[in-house]
């Protein structure tokens, strides 16, 4: 068993109440009737602060299942708004969202779903400094965006503020999902395993993509999420899960921390 992220807010500053409602047991029944779980995970996940980059393909079912778990606390991160072309894939937004921005459209998908958690906006895009901010005021991040700029963004912000990251992607049948735990110094970062990467990388929207793909890529992000923050299974850190949706098949590879690594190695301090 991981030992579980202790949310400031929730563990050290008491502002949590530390029992759950009656509704809130009805709610949870399923999952805190499992052993690995129970009562004192599912209070874990109240008190816990989640940052969501991205409220796309990704980001669709990592944000309705971390609401639909009991999450406490969701931070929703994109300065995009509702395309007709998004809609084969990005199932937290509807036909009447089109045009609206992606952030209001999925507050109002996450609120319906689950008023009993509590909702904070980013619609602009996230510079250096409020990126940064963004992820100081979170215990975990999910990285759901689409370009390897943003990736190389959040991971340095991840690195600095010692906070795990959950990094998925997905691109026409082929998916890739690992977790990066700068708490942990055998964890790589993602720029060990990408090092620089390429701007020249397709997007969906260049390459395309199928859409049961992303929802699995995004539903297996939010359960390595779950894990991390009730305290339970083993994560991803120091693996690279491949997804072969062609073939329906599934590779791991091992990933090592590079000690010259220029975000959290020795390359770092140069």
């Amino acid at each position: 068993m991981i030992s579980p992220i202790m949310s400031a807010s929730a563990w050290g500053g008491g502002h949590m109440n530390e029992h759950l409602s009656d509704e809130e047991l009805l709610r949870y029944s399923r999952q805190i009737l499992l052993s690995q779980i129970d009562v004192d995970g599912q209070l874990r996940l109240k008190g816990s602060r989640v940052l969501i980059v991205g409220l796309g393909g990704l980001g669709s079912p990592v944000a309705l299942y971390l609401a639909a778990a009991g999450v406490g606390e969701l931070h929703l991160a994109d300065f995009d708004s509702v395309d007709m072309s998004n809609l084969q894939r990005q199932i937290a937004h509807d036909t009447k969202s089109i045009g609206r921005s992606k952030v209001d459209s999925a507050l109002a998908r996450l609120g319906a779903l689950n008023p009993q958690v509590t909702l904070r906006p980013h619609r602009q895009a996230l510079d250096a400094d409020s990126l940064a901010a963004a992820v100081a005021a979170v215990d975990l991040v999910l990285d759901c965006s689409d370009n390897f700029t943003t990736r190389e963004a959040v991971n340095a912000a991840c690195v600095a503020a010692r906070r795990p990251l959950v990094s998925g992607a997905a691109i026409r049948l082929e998916g890739q999902l690992s977790v990066f735990d700068p708490r942990r110094e055998d964890s790589p970062c993602y720029h060990c395993l990408y090092g620089h990467g390429s701007e020249a990388e397709l997007t969906c929207s260049e390459a395309g993509v199928v859409g049961p793909l992303v929802g699995l890529v995004g539903s297996l992000q939010a359960l390595e999420a779950l894990k991390l923050l009730a305290g339970f299974g083993e994560p991803l850190v120091g693996r690279l899960l491949l997804i072969d949706a062609f073939g329906s098949r599934f590779r791991e590879l091992r990933v090592k921390r590079d000690p010259g690594c220029a975000v959290c190695g020795n390359g770092a301090d140069a």
